[in-house]
């Protein structure tokens, strides 16, 4: 990699870290903030709903806009609109009483920020990357979004003990900060974009669709699922730690810790591993990881004990690392940078919606009997892998520099 790139690549993997505070650093407060709040386990779950789905919808315009006016143009405010939205809860929780609606609307504001985040970041690091270097790139992106997932529940049980509602303005705090760092210091490429007319940019955006559709239509569900398994797992076992096995805040940070720490370490080396190996080790490991995950899911509900039941969400975890390295670099790769923002930024939508779904999906456990439920989750997964290996194929949404 290019020396003069890497400082721009370290503050790049800041912007995932940032982001996935936005549900992760919460998730082991939500039984502290439904007690506070006197809420239902669905009305709680619907704080990381409320700040997903706007996020979601946000991406793919984030994605265009940055296809034409450049990554850091649409990136850097919506930095600091993530940040606003984070103080905003925090003082709507300290100044109002019932202050639940409240908390609801500054997370879909924190939400429309966290749009213009992550996926941005990766696809200004596929237009600064190329080759196999992307791979690495790409994992290094994914290991900093686990960092986060793995400080966030520490990070947000920690500062929850001083009152439940400090972890917002935790997400001013750094937002800000990195928001000029990115403004400063991240390079963009230095040919002026020439963006044509908007008639042109459909066109070419439908050729890849056209080309690479079916492809990229299963990756983006591979994508989408581990997300939606990840956060609906962690927000389950958040829940079970507190009113089964009695775990104070702390010690549930600690906990739902370990499979998003398994999670960012194997992304981080399947990044360095992938960077040498055959393009088909791309599609190989989304499969092995998508096994993996159906694997966690349907133990968890069978197993005994906390230790096992960990240890299932850590197969999960594992799964996930190894899964989304592999997305990431065959998305990235499906378009020039001209289309790249959008493609990148659907990918980013489906991940968010995934993770919006998560969490009142496996809420459902309460109501409905755990193991038909999760099970049928699991059985969903191992239909993925069966569709990701009849119908995703590297050598075609891959560049040729990148098959060679």
């Amino acid at each position: 990699m290019n020396k003069e790139l890497k400082p721009t690549i370290w503050v790049l993997a800041a912007v995932p870290f940032i982001m996935v505070l936005g549900n992760s650093m919460l998730i082991p407060v939500l039984p502290a903030i439904r007690k506070e709040l006197d809420l239902t386990l669905l009305q709680v779950g619907l704080l990381i709903t409320a700040f997903s789905i706007p996020a979601g919808i946000i991406i793919p315009f984030a994605g265009l806009f940055s296809d034409h006016w450049g990554r850091k143009k649409i990136m850097v405010p919506a930095l600091i609109v993530y940040g606003a939205g984070g103080l905003l809860a925090g003082l709507a929780a300290l100044l109002i009483k019932d202050s639940y609606p409240y908390l609801l609307i500054s997370r879909i504001i924190q939400g429309i920020g966290a749009g213009g985040t992550y996926q941005l970041a990766m696809a200004l690091a596929g237009d600064l990357i190329q080759g196999k270097e992307r791979a690495q790139v790409l994992g290094l992106l994914e290991a900093g979004n686990g960092v986060g997932k793995v400080i966030s529940p520490l990070a947000g049980a920690a500062t929850a003990l001083v009152a439940w509602y400090v972890p917002f303005f935790v997400y001013g705090v750094l937002a800000l900060p990195v928001a000029l760092i990115v403004f400063q210091i991240a390079k963009e490429p230095t040919e002026k974009r020439k963006p044509g007319s908007f008639q042109e940019y459909i066109k070419n955006v439908k050729g890849i669709i056209f080309t690479k559709g079916t492809n990229l239509a299963v990756a983006f569900l591979a994508g989408m699922s581990v997300l939606f398994a990840l956060f609906g797992l962690l927000s389950l076992l958040s829940d079970l730690l507190e009113n089964k096995y009695h775990y104070k805040i702390f010690h549930r940070g600690l906990v739902i810790a370990l499979p998003v720490l398994i999670m960012a370490v194997a992304a981080y080396i399947l990044g360095t591993i992938l960077k040498k190996t055959p393009v088909n080790m791309l599609k190989w490991s989304v499969m092995g990881g998508l096994f993996l995950t159906a694997a966690g899911i349907f133990l968890f509900p069978i197993v005994s004990g906390v230790y096992l039941q960990v240890t299932a969400a850590v197969l999960l975890g594992l799964g996930t690392g190894i899964v989304l390295p592999a997305l990431n670099t065959l998305i990235t790769s499906a378009a020039p940078s001209s289309g790249r923002g959008i493609v990148t930024c659907l990918y980013g939508t489906v991940r968010f919606f995934g993770v919006a779904i998560g969490p009142p999906v496996f809420g459902l456990t309460a109501r409905l009997p755990q193991t038909p439920l999760l099970w049928g989750i699991s059985a969903f997964f191992l239909l993925i892998l069966v569709l990701t290996g009849v119908l995703v194929h590297p050598e075609i949404i891959l560049p040729p520099q990148m098959v060679k």
